[in-house]
């Protein structure tokens, strides 16, 4: 090979990874955003894990899904499932950063639907919350009680309300449709009245206003089992530190089957940390 030749060969090839890395940069050359990711569970005293969870990731963003099942005769672990399984369907169907209200609404009713035409009403459901990550903001919904965080800074925000009966009380109490004292008398209750897998599914709680998120910030997914069986201070000190996402996932999980409580239910926990 000449001289010349060579240079041809090289101007050629630099001009190769320009167009690749415009291509992997996504539309009008923006960056895509990289993510570290910490997934683990554990069955706890049950004799069915119930739970399941997962991620996936396109030019149109980033979707982290977790989904807490309940029913008898495996109807819970069947409706986590379906329920993972189908929003990551439609991740993929659809370009869900264009317009995610619309998004999570068509999902969840699409969860709800497949969870029923597979198993009879009644006999399986699940709390599902998912999150959606664009360009730096954070989007989520859920349906039920799993909880969604945001950890900056040592301290671990929760973003999401949940559907049970003591935040509905409070929401209520609000809008001045019940009184103080019937809202005090519910603040106990921590039953849920929404769920997929139900005839009678309710709309889902999305976020009003996108989160901008920073640097360093970890996204929580957690379910009941989880934030129910271990202190809330806990869980920020095991994800404070410059651990593996995945490191500090085992780690959290770890304290929850080495804690005293008498009966531990499954528990996940799914950490999201993006970084360009």
């Amino acid at each position: 090979m000449t001289l010349e030749e060579g240079m041809l060969l090289a101007i050629y090839l630099f001009i190769l990874c320009l167009i690749a890395v415009r291509f992997l940069s996504g539309e009008r050359g923006r960056i895509i955003r990289r993510f570290r990711i910490g997934k683990a569970m554990t069955i706890g005293d049950r004799q069915v894990q119930e739970d399941d969870y997962g991620v996936c990731q396109s030019t149109d963003g980033f979707l982290a899904v977790l989904a807490d099942g309940m029913g008898k005769n495996y109807g819970g672990k069947v409706s986590s499932r379906i329920a993972v399984d189908t929003m990551k369907d439609m991740f993929r169907l659809y370009r869900p950063s264009e317009n995610p209200a619309y998004f999570f609404r068509k999902s969840f009713h699409r969860i709800n639907t497949e969870i029923l035409k597979q198993l009879d009403d009644g006999r399986g459901g699940a709390c599902v919350g998912a999150v959606l990550i664009k360009e730096n903001y954070l989007y989520y919904a859920l349906a039920g009680n799993v909880k969604i965080a945001v950890y900056r800074n040592g301290s671990l925000v929760p973003v999401s309300s949940g559907h049970t009966i003591d935040v509905l009380a409070g929401d209520k109490f609000v809008e001045g449709t019940i009184t103080r004292q019937e809202a005090l008398r519910l603040l106990d209750n921590t039953r849920m009245y929404n769920y997929v897998g139900q005839d009678g599914f309710k709309e889902i709680e999305y976020f009003d206003t996108p989160i901008r998120l920073r640097e360093r910030d970890i996204v929580v997914l957690m379910s009941d089992g989880l934030y129910e069986g271990m202190d809330w201070k806990t869980i920020e000190e095991l994800l404070a530190g410059r651990k593996k996402c995945q490191q500090k996932a085992y780690e959290i999980i770890e304290e929850i089957n080495a804690g005293s409580q008498k009966e531990k239910d499954n528990a996940s926990i799914v950490l999201v940390e993006g970084f360009v």
